[in-house]
């Protein structure tokens, strides 16, 4: 029965346990619920998701990270992770606080740039993950400053919450960590959580 606790030398089974996942439960640094109000649930199912993205990527040298699904999509984790670091710079960067910078990666020219760009090289797997985690900690400083999830920004034409952004952004990460975890099976059979 597949999802069992079996061992994992049960023949001709595909059997998952702990011995497949990337930490022990009692390990596990995501929160297991018990938020309180609207703000700490949003924020920690927010944090949850993005731990789950570095869990995900967790252990692996630049091939693994740069590694492509199946043709012809150009989907790898390190893929991800660049179009993630210009997701949070989308919404809380540009829309919430009305900043006019360059995108990371994505350009008119080029709106493929996060995931075409996403070479097996240590440099840039270094370079994205800083980029992610500096539009993390801003996103984060600036949902934590603001006094109302009513707060609006300016996508487009269109006025958008920070409690929609907020939503988006939980919707965002939970597909691409869908996505993040057919990758890694692929790439050493790492399953779970």
């Amino acid at each position: 029965m597949a999802g069992a606790d079996h061992g994992p030398n049960v023949p001709g089974e595909r059997s998952f346990g702990w011995w497949d996942m990337f930490v022990h439960p009692e390990d596990d640094p995501r929160s297991d619920g018990g938020f309180v109000g609207e703000r700490d649930t949003l924020v920690g199912y927010l944090r949850d998701q993005r731990l789950t993205l570095e869990m995900k990527c967790a252990g692996l040298d630049a091939e693994g990270m740069a590694r492509r699904s199946v043709e012809p999509s150009n989907l790898s984790l390190l893929g991800l992770v660049r179009h993630l670091a210009g997701v949070e710079q989308k919404w809380f960067r540009r829309v919430m606080a009305g900043q006019d910078v360059p995108r990371h990666y994505s350009t008119d020219d080029d709106p493929g740039g996060d995931f075409d760009g996403a070479v097996p090289d240590p440099a840039v797997v270094a370079e994205a993950w800083e980029t992610w985690r500096a539009e993390v900690a801003f996103a984060e400083r600036f949902v934590a400053e603001t006094p109302s999830l009513d707060i609006t920004g300016t996508n487009g034409d269109e006025s958008i919450t920070l409690r929609e952004v907020i939503v988006h952004m939980i919707e965002e990460y939970a597909r691409h960590n869908g996505h993040a975890d057919f990758l890694r099976e692929r790439i050493d059979g790492r399953v779970g959580q």
